[in-house]
């Protein structure tokens, strides 16, 4: 297939070093809160490109961390550890923290049809494997100590701006605006690898170091974990694009340094997920989670559609009116592929030229609206219903919207065995609650939910309509 490669800003055939073999880093959540929809755009998209290589025929290899110490509030290496200011802000323990929030973040994932990654690695189960690291640097003269913490010295290299050529203004967008010096620093593209005891005293989770008690700085997980779990030669890095500058720049740095040769040789980068206020992020507080999308009566799956609906390569703009439509288009694709007769066996070769086309599709840059207008077309082709089924379940192990499992869902009628009278009342109370829904009268809809509820009725909002059933 081909990707746009942020490091050369052009798109590439994916060449693995190993033929065969895809190895690819994926940077996880840092555990200190809720993601929000916006972080798991990127996620979804790395769970397709994953899901498409394994498709062709690649083995992939895929390692994802988890940030649970070290990612400083400030992008200058200065600040709160994020981790430190979610336990102040719940009131416990940083690795409490860390557990309830890294299983939330999987959760919501399995409800998006997100693969977990191969192999998950806490960044506090590998301290000394950092340690390693920065020592390695220090040796070799890439790294030097001042007041107490150890930087590396950007100074040392030939080109430390390296995606696509651009300088420090263009690349950082994701950047926040203020940001406090360190006079610690050679100079201001200097970053941290490790702190110690003299920086951030009410730090929790510290480690015995060369260096003195401390903790690593944000970059070096990333590097150190992925050399640890991959090797030296890495095929694909992904990431959200605000994680190019500084953090993917830091870790090419530190890891080239390290290894004395060329790293990774594709960078993928999902671009922003914009509201009415600009990114979506947790510093501007309000954010939209997978639990608030429930809330509102959305699959979580509706969302994923629609992000496939655009590239990942374009921001994408959220509104309740687009997921509104996304959601619509969703169950109107549940309801044909319902509809589609169970019997006969698919004619393979009648269905070669559709998986062409799709493999054409997604090969072309991950185009997943490409690959839906595929879908559409086969289900409005002349082959028979059998085939069709056939390529719905052939594609939806790229796309995983559950496509012939809703549409079984879909087939059983909702309310069977109850009393004709209650089932009548029943359906009185949906449609009022449905209305009010689409008034976006949230309280008269719960308020309905409420009276369902006395009823021992159990309400689930799907794609294809509202699911209920007695409480027994």
């Amino acid at each position: 297939m081909e990707l746009t490669n942020t490091l050369t800003m052009k798109r590439e055939q994916v060449i693995p070093h190993e033929p065969g073999v895809i190895r690819m880093y994926t940077c996880g959540p840092t555990v200190y809160h809720y993601a929000h929809i916006g972080n798991l755009r990127s996620y979804i998209m790395e769970d397709v490109l994953e899901k498409f290589l394994r498709y062709e025929g690649f083995r992939v290899d895929r390692v994802m961390n988890i940030t649970d110490v070290g990612h400083l509030s400030s992008d200058a290496d200065t600040g709160e550890d994020k981790m430190l200011a979610g336990a102040k802000r719940e009131h416990k323990s940083v690795m409490e923290i860390a557990r309830f929030y890294t299983d939330a973040f999987f959760a919501d994932c399995e409800k998006l049809n997100i693969r977990r990654p191969d192999t998950v690695v806490p960044a506090t189960s590998r301290i000394a494997d950092f340690i390693q690291m920065v020592q390695t640097l220090l040796e070799k003269g890439y790294a030097y100590q001042a007041g107490g913490n150890v930087y590396f010295d950007t100074a040392k290299l030939n080109n430390y701006y390296v995606f696509g050529n651009q300088n420090r203004e263009d690349l950082a967008v994701g950047v926040r605006d203020t940001v406090d010096a360190d006079a610690n620093k050679r100079s201001k593209t200097d970053f941290v690898l490790w702190f110690t005891k003299s920086k951030f005293e009410d730090q929790e989770l510290k480690w015995e170091s060369p260096w003195g008690l401390g903790y690593p700085g944000w970059h070096i997980e990333c590097s150190a974990i992925s050399v640890k779990e991959l090797g030296e030669y890495l095929d694909i890095h992904c990431g959200g694009i605000d994680n190019a500058f500084p953090h993917h720049t830091n870790e090419i740095a530190q890891s080239e340094a390290y290894l004395g040769h060329p790293w990774c040789k594709y960078w993928f980068h999902v671009l922003h997920l914009n509201d009415a206020r600009g990114k979506m992020s947790k510093s501007k507080g309000g954010i939209l989670t997978v639990s608030t999308l429930e809330e509102k009566g959305y699959d979580p799956l509706a969302y994923r559609m629609f992000c496939l609906q655009s590239h990942y390569r374009k921001p994408l703009t959220f509104s309740y009116e687009s997921l509104d439509n996304a959601a619509n288009a969703y169950k109107r694709l549940i309801e044909r592929v319902a509809a589609l007769s169970e019997e006969g066996e698919p004619d393979l070769a009648a269905a070669q030229p559709f998986k062409e086309k799709f493999l054409a599709a997604l090969g072309a840059d991950l185009n997943t609206s490409l690959g839906l207008t595929v879908l559409y077309d086969l289900l409005k082709s002349d082959l028979t219903d059998a085939t069709k089924r056939y390529l719905v379940g052939d594609f939806d192990q790229v796309l995983s919207l559950s496509l012939l499992e809703k549409a079984k869902a879909a087939a059983k009628p909702a309310g069977a065995e109850v009393p004709a009278e209650l089932a009548a009342q029943i359906e009185t109370l949906l449609a009022q609650r449905a209305e009010a829904r689409k008034n976006r009268d949230w309280p008269a809809a719960d308020a309905i939910r409420d009276q369902l509820a006395a009823l021992h009725v159990v309400v689930k909002d799907t794609p294809q309509g509202v699911e209920w059933h007695l409480e027994r």
